[in-house]
């Protein structure tokens, strides 16, 4: 009796649109613990152990708040998740939906500096650009220029503006830290 030889398995490898080892794992801990820190706040403010901010009834922070924290999760997610298929296309449609009301909400936000722009209002331009940047390269085909663009619209965009938002006197600092 012979037997067959059991086939090698082999580790998957990387396809080009797939994320390094080390920037999946920069993106996870920095997306995850930005969501988890989000999830503890919004938790507390819900169910009454965080500081009242009165500034969240303004229709601008409300959105901003409404697009950015779904955002946050859904594009860990896209970043971290099969690429190129109908449910990344899908999914990343609303992302960029999310981002641009999130950016564009982000010019009514002038409280903290006397119904002035400040320095992180540079952001919305950005993200706008470069959403219009990595729309046009994914449907040319420079996925390259996609992959690249969306990683510094999440890391730049989201967790990089993100982080201003735990500061002591903005909303989600408020919430998280009391």
């Amino acid at each position: 009796m012979t037997s067959l030889p059991l086939p090698i398995a082999f580790p998957p490898r990387r396809t080009r649109r797939d994320l390094s080892p080390a920037m999946r794992a920069m993106v996870l801990v920095a997306g995850g613990g930005l969501s988890a820190m989000a999830a503890v706040a919004l938790g507390r403010a819900a169910l009454g152990l965080a500081p009242a901010a009165p500034a969240v009834r303004e229709v601008a922070v409300a959105l901003h708040l409404a697009t950015v924290l779904p955002a946050l999760p859904l594009g860990l997610y896209l970043l971290l998740a099969r690429k190129g298929g109908p449910r990344h296309r899908l999914l990343g449609k609303v992302w960029v939906l999310l981002m641009l009301v999130a950016a564009l909400s982000a010019l009514g936000i002038r409280h903290l500096n006397h119904g002035q722009f400040s320095a992180i209002h540079l952001f919305v331009p950005l993200t706008v650009i470069g959403l219009w940047r990595a729309v046009a390269s994914a449907r040319s085909g420079r996925i390259g220029t996609h992959r690249t663009t969306m990683i510094a619209l999440y890391l730049g965009g989201l967790i990089g503006a993100g982080a201003f938002a735990f500061a002591p006197a903005r909303i989600m600092g408020l919430w998280l830290f009391g």
